[in-house]
C-alpha cells in the first residue's frame, strides 16, 4: 500500500467542543491556518462549539487538525470531530466568520 501524497490538496471540516469560546480560540485557529499556508474559515457555533474548515496540502492540513485539537493555552478541547471533504478551492485566505 502506498503512502498518501503530502502535496495532495485536501479539505478538513472540524468541530471542537470544550472550553473553546472566550479563550482566543478563533484567533488561534485563524493564525495557525495562515501560518500553515491554508485557506479556510473558523466560527463559533451557538452550542459552545467552534467549527472550522481548512484546505491545502495534505501535510499542512493534517498538522492544522492536530493543532486545533490542542488549541491555545487557555482552551480545553474535550471533543473534536473531523470530516474529510472534497476540496472546493473556494476560499481566499483564512478568516474568522461571524
Amino acid at each position: 500500500m502506498s503512502e498518501a501524497d503530502p502535496y495532495e490538496i485536501v479539505r478538513a471540516h472540524i468541530w471542537v467542543s470544550g472550553r473553546v469560546q472566550g479563550v482566543g480560540f478563533r484567533a488561534f485557529v485563524q493564525q495557525s491556518g495562515g501560518y500553515l499556508g491554508l485557506t479556510g474559515w473558523v466560527r463559533n457555533l451557538a452550542d459552545d462549539q467552534v467549527e472550522a474548515v481548512a484546505e491545502g496540502k495534505r501535510e499542512a492540513v493534517e498538522r492544522f487538525v492536530e493543532v486545533v485539537k490542542t488549541g491555545p493555552r487557555a482552551a480545553r478541547v474535550e471533543t473534536a470531530h473531523v470530516d474529510w471533504e472534497t476540496p472546493q478551492n473556494d476560499m481566499p485566505g483564512f478568516r474568522v466568520r461571524f
